[in-house]
């Protein structure tokens, strides 16, 4: 059968779906990541195709998606009687760890103990390009790099120094947390507040559907700015306050379990 009609439903999702554009296969990443990421976890086609599809993603849109995906190493394919099942494979499953504590914290990391890097135009920079290159680090120019954490041992070539207090210019700010990003911030934050609390009723499929969409949104928020405590945010950042309302619309949508979403005929 179809999937029951919900207005409430069918509201959020417009709601929710990404004013940019969508990339399906990130969709998909999303997806297994908040869906699927444990070791043995399979989603079935025809239960992918049931998440996707009320987003406005066509069914031959999922299928070119999932070949990227199988092409780059993400995601296997398998045939279970006359049905299809994805999952990650080892590498897909590593890189969806390694981001997932930053999608999932609850409350913003607040480091410290920091220190500062400094190269010599020219011979230092290649080091300093792969200290960049670790979660830790922001670039504050071409020449120098602020991190937190331990200080880092065997850069010879690099000028290193403890720093005991620190004041963040505005140029900072507006470089680590730029205009766009500001702006992709704000417009999650209103679409959530514009959201009512979730009815009862709502299919297991459907659950897949709104958790994505609000994953994949607060995804491409969090993954594009390096975790700094308020004193680096700008004035009107509203990262904070967007991070409380995704958390409390996902509590009130528990992740459903896998079975569940093949219990469903199409």
């Amino acid at each position: 059968m179809n999937e029951q009609h919900n207005p409430w439903f069918d509201t959020t999702v417009q709601q929710l779906n990404d004013p940019q554009n969508q990339r399906v296969w990130s969709v998909i990443v999303s997806l297994f990541g908040d869906l699927a990421q444990d070791k043995g976890a399979r989603i079935s086609g025809s239960a992918l195709t049931r998440i996707i599809t009320p987003m406005g993603i066509k069914p031959e849109a999922i299928r070119v998606a999932l070949h990227r995906l199988r092409k780059d190493g993400w995601i296997e394919s398998a045939r279970a009687g006359r049905a299809s099942v994805h999952y990650l494979t080892e590498y897909g499953r590593n890189q969806s760890a390694a981001v997932t504590p930053r999608i999932y914290e609850r409350r913003a990391a607040a480091p410290g103990d920091w220190h500062l890097l400094i190269a010599e135009d020219g011979a230092g920079q290649a080091t300093l390009d792969d200290v960049l290159l670790l979660s830790n680090y922001v670039a504050v120019n071409r020449t120098t790099a602020l991190g937190h954490g331990p200080m880092p041992r065997n850069l010879d070539d690099l000028l290193a120094a403890g720093v005991n207090s620190m004041r963040v210019p505005g140029w900072l700010k507006a470089r680590l947390f730029p205009e766009h990003l500001q702006d992709a911030c704000a417009t999650l934050q209103r679409d959530l507040q514009q959201i009512a609390a979730p009815p009862a009723g709502l299919t297991p499929a459907q659950t897949g559907t709104l958790r994505t969409l609000i994953v994949h949104r607060w995804r491409r928020v969090v993954l594009r700015h390096p975790d700094l405590p308020p004193s680096f945010h700008p004035e009107d950042w509203s990262g904070e306050t967007c991070r409380a309302l995704v958390f409390q619309l996902l509590d009130r949508l528990p992740r459903p379990e896998l079975s569940a979403l093949d219990t469903q005929a199409d």
